[in-house]
């Protein structure tokens, strides 16, 4: 039995197809929040180029086209269930992290307008997976969401695959490094929300300095 939060070892037991599976469960389908993206993409790159754990070589080109599918399909599906679902899609959760991604997703929004904020969400985990059916509830127009997630989930997508494909092809061995590297995408993956927060509390601790002057 698989791992569902090892990238190497749902890469060991479903290859490519596990791949897509992924990312389609991760960007398209609430539940899917918990599951691996980045490190998925990057570990799948890195076999792509050395074939490690376990005697395990996929496709570059195979994975390219099956993390690009599962990415835009699951984002299209998201903004589809938000639209036709509403808020209810959400307000049923009782996962504290969907809840914070929730209000994370809506801080985008607001802050960087509708394209900026799909495209970013491609990189910051859990909101890549609530801001699709977010966008949907929201009115975001199916053409406006279609464009920008496009964007987002292929720059995204290529240039993790393609990332781990590069640190493969040019260092020898890194595969008997892979789970120290996997973990540095993790730590890596993390750094947006982690800056943002940091942002956030300096932007409110700003905003309370002149009502203590005003106070005083």
């Amino acid at each position: 039995m698989p791992n569902l939060l090892d990238a190497a070892s749902l890469l060991t037991a479903f290859g490519t197809v596990g791949v897509f599976l992924v990312l389609f469960a991760e960007t398209g389908l609430l539940f899917g929040f918990f599951l691996p993206g980045d490190s998925l993409l990057f570990t799948a790159g890195l076999l792509c180029a050395t074939g490690a754990s376990g005697g395990v070589h996929l496709s570059l080109p195979g994975v390219l086209l099956a993390a690009a599918a599962g990415a835009l399909l699951g984002a299209q599906t998201g903004h589809l269930i938000g639209r036709r679902a509403g808020r209810a899609v959400l307000a049923r959760t009782r996962s504290r992290h969907l809840g914070a991604g929730v209000r994370r997703a809506e801080e985008l929004l607001a802050r960087y307008g509708q394209g900026k904020a799909i495209v970013l969400a491609r990189f910051i985990p859990v909101v890549r997976t609530v801001l699709n059916p977010l966008a949907g509830m929201v009115g975001v127009p199916a053409r406006a969401f279609a464009l920008w997630q496009i964007v987002g989930g292929l720059v995204w997508t290529v240039g993790l695959v393609l990332g781990g494909y590069g640190l493969g092809t040019s260092i020898p061995n890194v595969d008997h490094y892979l789970l120290p590297v996997v973990a540095v995408i993790v730590a890596l993956s993390l750094l947006p929300p982690v800056l943002e927060v940091l942002r956030s509390r300096c932007r409110a601790n700003a905003g309370s300095e002149p009502s203590r002057e005003f106070a005083a």
